[in-house]
């Protein structure tokens, strides 16, 4: 038994459920060994860990609005920066990014830099300031800053297009995995991803969600880690592939050079199911330019600032000095992923095309591929395709099509791994889509209840109205992105980095200047949240519309040109107008002195 408080327990806690997650792994390939189905195995992985969430989710239920919307502000460091790392690696980290890696070479990589880079932002300018600052919300401090009831409103509007877009991401992953682990229809898949989802964060809100995305964190991250070192041993890449990274990378280039590439006609594009691409070069044009993996890592940068659901886990620590140290522990176990993902995109492509591999699939004929177990399974799920363009009857490089979704997924199978590990890497991918959907979802929903219900239209209601409110809005917002995600609008990482744009065009500089700027006042702030929205998401539509950008802002840099725009407005809008209150003033001066109580405690 486990005596004593909780919080104190926390790494025996968590100690004993890693533990049995392990022990649950070695059980799953012992059951594998005596002859338990790959789509057992799937149910049983995807299943007990959501089982688990849910448990946690449930014994986690509270009625008190500190604790559902804060935590009760007593999460240790440590454990913060693991529920952050769950919270920030998301279905595009875990499932999505790689395969961005894998076809489009080392320019998506600046995403890895502007993910990771933007925590310095977080540390240095916002986090342990809006902690000082007490708020329950990112629209809660904008709305107490600035003043007013529209700042708090356009904060909530900005808030939610961008967590939404985000959320749809997640939802699209959870619905990936749920289809080819259930073998059910995607469609049907993304709503059972919503439930679970719901599991964890219905009853205990923040403090669910927190104690849930530790969780979550050893499982996916244990998923991640374990397939990367066992491939690379299988390969002879080293146990420690990171270090081998240049050296397999220049294998790759040799190889396509050595197979040359099948150019593919529109005509032959048109049997490709849609959303999968052609294995393409390593060094892609994608990003190569200086400017263009530039603006891309600091479109990211700028966006992991801005975004509410990151903000607000910095809000659940005890001081302002906890919130710093979480940060930098967020980095770390983010870094324990990030600077896999590389690795993992190599491995996964010198798996299908080194022909000294008994994994190398290219240059065999075209039906031995199509009998390969693991691509029946992938093809069912319409994430692979070949195809005979040439004629030969052999498969060449770019006859091979694949979704960027399976490149984590499917690798483990391609590899030859036991089955467990598919099934345990469709468990991590649930969980990093799961965990990330439970912030935003929490993040939208925290912030119309508390912020427009409670601050602007029923400011005297009692905290279980206020929290039957923010459930309802849970099921409400969740049901709607699942939605959306079934329409299959967007691939992951596209809605991921467009939400990245959203948050940074109308919130980066209004929360910025709110800590750093006496002078920043309400006018400037609405000027700066609308017109920075507003300007970006324009920008957005023009140039998927055709319209040629500028200056090399793409649609995956939108966010540049909205808040540069916000920015602008917010400074001329500011000098134009009146000057904040001497106590507003006093109130930013003390935002910014790191000891003493913070300024909202009271008002809560």
């Amino acid at each position: 038994m486990i005596k004593g408080n909780f919080i104190d327990n926390l790494p025996k806690v968590y100690g004993i459920y890693t533990g049995g997650f392990l022990a649950f792994i070695i059980i799953m390939s012992i059951a594998e060994q005596m002859g338990m189905t790959a789509k057992t195995i799937g149910i049983c992985f995807v299943a007990f860990t959501v089982a688990i969430y849910a448990i946690i989710g449930y014994l986690s239920r509270t009625a008190q609005a500190d604790a559902y919307y804060v935590a009760g502000r007593q999460v240790p460091t440590v454990f913060n920066g693991m529920a952050t790392a769950a919270d920030w690696m998301s279905g595009a980290s875990f499932v999505a990014m790689a395969g961005g890696i894998y076809f489009k070479g080392y320019g998506y990589m600046a995403l890895l830099v502007g993910w990771t880079g933007g925590y310095v932002l977080v540390a240095s300018l916002l986090a342990p300031y809006l902690r000082k600052f007490g708020c329950y919300t990112v629209p809660d401090f904008i709305g107490t800053r600035y003043g007013g009831n529209l700042t708090r409103f356009l904060a909530v509007v900005v808030l939610t297009v961008a967590s939404f877009t985000y959320v749809t991401a997640q939802i699209n992953a959870t619905g990936t995995i749920a289809s080819v682990a259930l073998d059910i229809p995607f469609q049907y898949a993304v709503y059972v991803g919503l439930v679970s989802i719901l599991l964890c964060s219905m009853l205990g809100g923040m403090r669910g969600v927190t104690w849930t995305q530790v969780a979550q964190y050893i499982v996916l991250i244990i998923a991640y880690l374990l397939p990367v070192f066992w491939i690379s041993n299988k390969m002879g890449a080293g146990f420690f592939p990171h270090f081998m990274l240049a050296d397999e990378v220049s294998r790759i280039a040799e190889l396509e050079a050595q197979f040359g590439f099948v150019k593919n006609s529109a005509e032959n594009l048109k049997e490709v199911p849609k959303g999968l691409a052609g294995i393409t070069k390593a060094h892609s044009a994608v990003n190569a330019t200086p400017w263009a993996f530039i603006s891309l890592a600091l479109a990211m940068m700028m966006g992991t600032a801005s975004l509410p659901h990151v903000m607000m886990r910095y809000f659940t620590t005890p001081s302002v000095k906890a919130a710093r140290k979480s940060v930098g522990w967020s980095l770390f176990f983010i870094f324990l992923l990030y600077s896999s993902a590389p690795m993992l995109a190599t491995l996964s492509k010198l798996s299908l095309i080194d022909p000294s591999l008994p994994t190398g699939i290219i240059g065999k004929s075209i039906s031995e591929v199509q009998s390969i177990d693991w691509y029946q399974n992938w093809n069912q799920a319409n994430l692979m395709f070949v195809s005979d363009f040439n004629g030969n009857g052999t498969l060449e490089l770019n006859e091979f099509f694949m979704g960027g979704k399976a490149v984590v997924l499917a690798t483990p199978e391609i590899a030859g791994l036991p089955y467990v590990i598919s099934g345990l890497v469709a468990a991590g991918g649930m969980a990093a889509a799961m965990s990330t959907a439970d912030g935003l979802i929490l993040a939208i929903a925290n912030a119309i209840s508390h912020d427009v219900y409670y601050k602007i239209i029923d400011p005297k209601a009692e905290t279980a109205k206020r929290l039957v409110v923010a459930r309802v809005l849970l099921v409400v917002i969740g049901f709607a992105g699942a939605t959306i995600a079934a329409m299959e609008i967007q691939g992951i990482l596209g809605s991921v980095i467009w939400a990245f744009d959203f948050a940074m065009s109308g919130l980066f500089f209004p929360l910025v200047l709110g800590v750093w700027w006496k002078r920043a006042n309400r006018e400037g702030a609405i000027a700066g949240m609308a017109l920075g929205l507003i300007s970006g998401a324009g920008y957005l539509i023009w140039v998927r519309n055709g319209g040629s950008g500028f200056l090399g802002i793409t649609q995956l840099t939108f966010g540049i040109f909205g808040s540069a725009v916000s920015l602008v407005a917010m400074v001329v809008v500011s000098l134009m107008t009146s000057a904040p209150s001497a106590a507003t003033q006093r109130m930013v001066d003390e935002v910014r002195v790191p000891s003493g109580k913070s300024i909202l405690g009271k008002q809560h």
